[in-house]
């Protein structure tokens, strides 16, 4: 947890990434990156499992890429 928070300017994705982040989680923002930095600075459970850290936020999951600290999808929760 302390890594991915230690390596937060990190975080990044790519346009489809943006696009598919918006699109599951019908955000309205612009800024996907920033609105996903800050609901992992508010998110009090971050597991790493394999190569990524899943962030466990209020309705949805965040996954990141562990070694790129890409944001490769959100999704909300079932």
């Amino acid at each position: 947890m302390e890594i991915l928070l230690n390596n937060i300017n990190k975080i990044h994705t790519t346009k489809l990434g943006i696009a598919r982040i918006k699109r599951n989680l019908e955000l309205e923002t612009n800024d996907v990156v920033d609105w996903c930095k800050n609901e992992i600075k508010k998110s009090k459970e971050i597991n790493r499992k394999g190569k990524n850290w899943y962030v466990s936020c209020k309705g949805f999951i965040i996954t990141i890429n562990a070694h790129s600290y890409t944001i490769i999808t959100a999704r909300k929760k079932a």
